[in-house]
């Protein structure tokens, strides 16, 4: 099921692990573009493509954006996790394929995640007990078909598919938070 052009839970898709991405093409830069206006219109500040029905390792993040004017989110192509620290922290997490709910979620505190941008560039981002930190590891884990579900105890789990669902009866759409 979509709504906005966003792919929503329980649909199968979001639970697939993503196909590395052996070109760029300018199809592949349609797909981008085409996930950032999405993204945009949605409020969010990560989107993984098969939030978009495309089972492919893209990601764009854009976690500083406050208005059309400096929204620029930065493309992650074959994004990898390649350093992440033991300590943690939690964050009220949302998800554009998971609205009208938030969920507590335990993350690592600091990652450093290596990907191509689209000029075929091996590009570095790291990040510190932020947003931009869980956004590279929630978006991440889209990509191999975990969504914030996936990250809760079974009795958390429970409640939230249940919060959700009685978001969903309310109309909860993407971009809709608690």
């Amino acid at each position: 099921m979509e709504m906005n052009g966003i792919v929503l839970s329980p649909d199968p898709r979001l639970r697939q692990e993503c196909a590395e991405i052996e070109e760029i093409t300018p199809a592949l830069e349609r797909l981008v573009e085409r996930m950032k206006g999405q993204m945009f219109e949605n409020n969010g500040c990560g989107l993984a493509a098969p939030q978009v029905g495309e089972l492919i390792q893209l990601v764009i993040i854009d976690t500083e954006y406050t208005g059309e004017a400096d929204y620029d989110p930065f493309v992650l192509i074959n994004p990898r996790i390649v350093e992440q620290s033991d300590s943690t922290f939690t964050f009220n997490e949302g998800c554009l394929s998971i609205p009208g709910i938030n969920v507590e979620i335990e993350r690592a505190d600091h990652v450093a995640v290596e990907a191509y941008d689209l000029n075929g560039d091996l590009m570095r981002y790291e990040a510190d007990g932020d947003l931009l930190c869980v956004c590279l590891q929630h978006e991440i884990d889209h990509l191999h078909g975990i969504t914030m579900f996936e990250r809760l105890s079974p009795m958390k789990r429970i409640a939230a598919m249940r919060d959700y669902q009685q978001a969903r009866a309310r109309g909860a759409k993407p971009g809709d938070t608690e």
